[in-house]
């Protein structure tokens, strides 16, 4: 346990900052979960707009470093393939 000031407050401005990014990357995960659904029902129009939506969080996110970007891109590029490869 923390025994000065400083230490304490440091644990506490930690604790605060991991739920944020923790609610950030279930909003990541969300966004991504809802293009692989978008998908998995067989609309392509449908899972083309979730996926344009979905962008803009996955790239918000990387940008705020609670995910490396190569992952951003990556996931991204995995999703981009999974829609173009639809019927």
């Amino acid at each position: 346990m923390a025994n000065s000031a400083q230490a304490r407050k440091r644990a506490r401005q930690a604790n605060k900052q991991r739920a944020h990014n923790m609610s950030l990357r279930s909003t990541l995960r969300t966004a991504i979960k809802k293009v692989r659904k978008a998908i998995d029902a067989g609309d392509k129009t449908a899972a083309q707009a979730v996926f344009k939506e979905s962008q803009c969080v996955i790239d918000s996110i990387a940008d705020k470093k609670i995910v490396h970007k190569n992952k951003a891109a990556r996931d991204k590029s995995r999703l981009s393939a999974a829609i173009k490869s639809m019927q």
